[in-house]
């Protein structure tokens, strides 16, 4: 079983860094509440990884199937409880696509499978939101 750790360390204030596989990401909170702005909120993070983590599934099963989008981009927000603690319980995920004569039917497989098989991430957030997506295609 594969085991993954990261580090978090205190550097003031509200500020920590991250250590995620030899990268520093530094995270922070907003000025309102102590912080300095210093790097990301660590919940807006859980929706980079979603996005990451999907966005990669993606484009390596269509470059399997030999579909080669010209730009991609996914776009993830997170709608938030009002009761503390404070957790996303709707995601809506937006998949971009940009390319001629893009097949919707392997876009929506593509998509399918990273959802349904591959995401790790979204089988986590799967049992705490609603998830849900689109598919818009630019020429």
């Amino acid at each position: 079983m594969d085991k993954t750790t990261v580090d978090i360390k205190w550097k003031k204030k509200m500020t920590f860094d991250a250590e995620v596989n030899g990268h520093i990401i530094p995270i922070d909170a907003d000025e309102r509440v102590g912080g300095e702005d210093r790097g990301p909120r660590p919940k807006p993070l859980t929706l980079v990884s979603l996005g990451g983590c999907t966005g990669m599934d993606v484009i390596s099963i269509l470059g399997k199937m030999r579909v080669q989008p010209e730009a991609f981009d996914v776009k993830v927000s997170g709608e938030l409880t009002d009761e503390h603690p404070k957790y996303f319980h709707k995601i809506h995920i937006v998949y971009s696509f940009k390319g001629k004569d893009l097949p919707m039917d392997k876009l929506e497989k593509a998509i399918n499978l990273s959802q349904d098989r591959y995401c790790g991430v979204t089988a986590m957030l799967n049992k705490v939101a609603e998830m849900t997506y689109e598919i818009v295609i630019e020429e």
